[in-house]
Formats: structure tokens, C-alpha cells, sequence
């Protein structure tokens, strides 16, 4: 008779699972991804390191995993502040404010999802997510562009910039204390508007 696992079973193996990525989350947020090591995340998830191996095959398994599931959350952000009512061009604006108020206020979190060279099974992770970023951002500005609410542009190409910028823009000011945060915000936005409605870049 072949072996059925129990619901309980299953459970018991999402739970430990989850201790895993949430240990994850805690040591990268800590440190980035090239300090944390996979006997750390097993003793602080509180299993064995043997345990750890049976759920993810090798630590850059493990990586791209949680890069994705924090990723995910991010892009949820942007998505649902993408639909806010207003002009496009008001709504790429909430949009870009949150992606980068939500990097700004986890800064070593954020420095490793944006730019810290990681392993190529991350890196494929950190391309698909800023295509995914790009494409609902070309969403808006294409409605944009159709309702005469912005000028004619390649809206696929604009986003791609736009997504780049953001992130590239970001790199440095993470490292700035928390007070500079909003102003640095504001020149971002203000860089990328002028891109996309070609207006003149305020002094």
C-alpha cells in the first residue's frame, strides 16, 4: 500500500518550512544575503541542519525562495497602489513613492532584493521581479497614453527606464540616515514624471 501523508504531516512540514524562511528573512535583514550561512538559519529556525537540507537542496535553493516570497509582497504593494484613483501619471507617482518608502524603511533588507550581488538562481529571481514591476507600470502609463492623459511613447520602454532608475537611484540613499529619506524620494519621483510627461525637471 503506497504512503499517503497525513494533513497532519503536511502541516507539520509547512510549519517547519515556514520557520526556515522566516529565520531567512530575520538574518538577511540583518545582514544581507553573503554573511548569512545555513547553520545559522537552522539554529536560529530551531531544527538540525540535516532537517534544513531535506526541505531546500542548497542554500542558494533557499535564497531564491525567500527572494521570491519577499519579492512578491513588494510587488503587491506597487500593484494596489497603481490602482489608486487619479490621472496616470498621479498614480505612477503612488507607485514609485511606495516601492521606494518601503525600500528606504528597511534599508539592509532592501539593498540585498535591489543590487547586492548574489548567486545566479537569485539573480534570475531579481530580473523576473523588476520585468514584473516594468510590465504593471507600462499598464498605467499605456491607459495613460490611450485617454490622452500622457504624451505618445513606447510605454514598455518607459516603464523598463523608469523601473531601472528607481531601483539604480536607490542603491546609494540606502545607506543615508532616515531623515534624508523623503527629499531623496521627491528627486527620484521627479527625475522619472519629467521622463514621462516631459515636463521640465523642477529646480
Amino acid at each position: 500500500m503506497a504512503y499517503r501523508e497525513t494533513e497532519r504531516g503536511k502541516a507539520r512540514k509547512e510549519k517547519t518550512r515556514q520557520q526556515i524562511l522566516q529565520a531567512t528573512a530575520e538574518l538577511v535583514d540583518a545582514s544581507g544575503f553573503r554573511l548569512v550561512q545555513m547553520a545559522q538559519i537552522a539554529e536560529r529556525a530551531g531544527i538540525a541542519a540535516g532537517t534544513l537540507y531535506r526541505y531546500f537542496a542548497s542554500k542558494e535553493a533557499l535564497f531564491a525562495d525567500y527572494f521570491r516570497r519577499a519579492t512578491e509582497q513588494e510587488v503587491r504593494q506597487v500593484a494596489a497602489a497603481l490602482q489608486e484613483p487619479g490621472q496616470s501619471s498621479e498614480r505612477v507617482e503612488a507607485g514609485l513613492r511606495v516601492f521606494a518608502r518601503r525600500a528606504l524603511l528597511k534599508p539592509r533588507t532592501a539593498w540585498a532584493l535591489i543590487a547586492e550581488p548574489v548567486d545566479p538562481a537569485v539573480d534570475e529571481q531579481r530580473l523576473r521581479y523588476r520585468q514584473r514591476y516594468a510590465r504593471l507600470f507600462e499598464q498605467v502609463i499605456s491607459f495613460g497614453i490611450d485617454h490622452g492623459e500622457l504624451p505618445h511613447q513606447d510605454a514598455r520602454l518607459t516603464s523598463t527606464a523608469m523601473v531601472g532608475a528607481l531601483a539604480e537611484a536607490l542603491v546609494g540613499p540606502l545607506a543615508e540616515p532616515p531623515a534624508q529619506n523623503e527629499t531623496t524620494i521627491d528627486h527620484i519621483i521627479a527625475f522619472c514624471l519629467a521622463g514621462l510627461t516631459r515636463k521640465e525637471y523642477p529646480q
